[in-house]
């Protein structure tokens, strides 16, 4: 048992260096920053001083801005981009005497399932350093499951948290949207991307989400996130979609249904119907792809990423710049969401999604009112070899038990089911704004 924050802070220091070599969690470790924060925290907390995550040690995914560090989202275009400001999670966590002690690694702008889309470098499993670690907050799920940090912040777009969560046994959390700020992330696409949470300790999360989150004047869709937030209360009903349980591995299958069992002895636990989950991935995919092709003409070589030759043709320029900054999966799901979005094939494939997403909501809204919270695995299989998934189909495919809690604005969190990442995890969703009762459910 540590002694004192600054202790603490050494051991999590040579944790890292004993192990990061391999896993490859962080983009930057501030340890200079680190040890100056746990003696200045030693002295708040005698002076009875502290705030109320004094101490925590804390990871933040690469996307979210931290003032004068590297931003690089995982891509090449923002290798030597430094953030200009502190994003509001950011803030928070300081006002709170959390430390930060690095920047973690992520796939490119956050599009991918597993960690191997780093423009920056690879990051490993550290549970078994020949798989995967999840993705896109790669190394958000390597660092906790790794015990480099008490809690990490990843950003969660269809299952992005999650993931890495399940894959790395450690709990991971998504909440409502618009419970927590966006404010200072480099999201993926504006109406599905949430600020998240990984941890080994639930009791961790827990503080961490109520530290950073609730209402953000510079943030618009958490105007109603101290209004109508539900902090008593409890669980009674679990249902049990029958369509998460399609195309799933046995061992997942039977770890997660043992678990169910074990739910019915505290809960009315009901087997029910959602039909458009079966439709998760086009809906998302089409949605998401149109959002980031939007977010990201930005990286231009004019505003931000490479800077392009002032002295050629302007689309010339243009093109030079995003062929050198972007990484394959990048540049295709930029053609895919350019193409929806054209005046020619709009209302053929992106209206026709929205559409969709609506009625998934209204479907999502009527099972709600039925019971308390929804359950089922995490993820289809258990965290993969590098190398052995390589079609993008398959790769988006790994996402469709996570998705719908994006598309809807759900709150989601999971929880591994055994010390052994082959029998994954399961995944809890609740209703809007009903976050907090999500951590009760055992």
């Amino acid at each position: 048992m540590e002694s004192s924050v600054e202790e603490k802070i050494h051991r999590k220091l040579e944790l890292i260096s004993k192990m990061e070599g391999e896993i490859n969690a962080f983009v930057e470790i501030y340890e200079n920053e680190a040890l100056q924060s746990a003696k200045e925290i030693d002295k708040k907390i005698k002076e009875g001083k502290a705030g109320p995550l004094a101490g925590i040690v804390i990871g933040i995914k690469n996307n979210i801005c931290i003032k004068g560090k590297t931003l690089t989202c995982g891509s090449e275009m923002l290798k030597k981009h430094h953030a200009t400001y502190d994003a509001t999670v950011v803030e928070k966590l300081k006002a709170a005497d959390a430390i930060i002690i690095g920047s973690l690694n992520m796939d490119e702008f956050a599009c991918g399932s597993d960690g191997t889309f780093s423009k920056i470098k690879i990051t490993k499993n550290p549970h078994d350093l020949s798989r995967v670690p999840g993705g896109s907050s790669s190394g958000s799920g390597a660092a906790a499951g790794a015990g480099f940090c008490d809690a990490t912040l990843g950003s969660d777009t269809g299952g992005s948290v999650r993931c890495p969560a399940a894959f790395c046994n450690a709990y991971g959390f998504k909440p409502t949207y618009g419970m927590v700020s966006r404010y200072g992330l480099s999201d993926m696409a504006m109406t599905l991307d949430q600020i998240g949470i990984i941890a080994k300790d639930k009791e961790v999360m827990k503080k961490v989400f109520k530290t950073i989150s609730g209402t953000d004047k510079k943030d618009q869709t958490t105007q109603l996130a101290d209004a109508k937030r539900i902090r008593k209360g409890e669980i009674k009903t679990i249902g049990v979609p029958k369509e998460f349980f399609e195309s799933i591995d046995s061992r997942i299958e039977k770890s997660v249904k043992a678990k169910i069992r074990q739910l019915e002895k505290r809960y009315e636990v009901t087997e029910i119907s959602i039909p458009t989950l079966r439709y998760t991935v086009p809906i998302y995919q089409l949605l998401m792809t149109a959002e980031l092709s939007s977010a990201l003409q930005r990286y231009d070589g004019m505003r931000y990423g490479y800077p392009a030759d002032r002295n050629e043709e302007l689309y010339t320029a243009f093109a030079k710049v995003r062929e050198a900054g972007f990484g394959k999966e990048i540049k295709r799901r930029i053609l895919i969401g350019t193409y929806i979005t054209m005046k020619e094939f709009k209302d053929a494939w992106y209206t026709k999604a929205l559409s969709a997403r609506e009625v998934m909501k209204k479907e999502f809204g009527e099972v709600m009112k039925k019971v308390d919270a929804l359950a089922g695995p995490a993820m289809p299989t258990g965290p993969w070899k590098f190398g052995e998934r390589m079609n993008p189909l398959e790769m988006y495919a790994a996402d469709t038990l996570t998705i719908a809690a994006n598309l809807t604005g759900l709150p989601a969190i999971v929880e591994p089911l055994s010390n052994s990442i082959d029998d994954g995890a399961i995944q809890y969703y609740g209703r809007h704004f009903e976050d907090e009762l999500l951590f009760n459910v055992e």
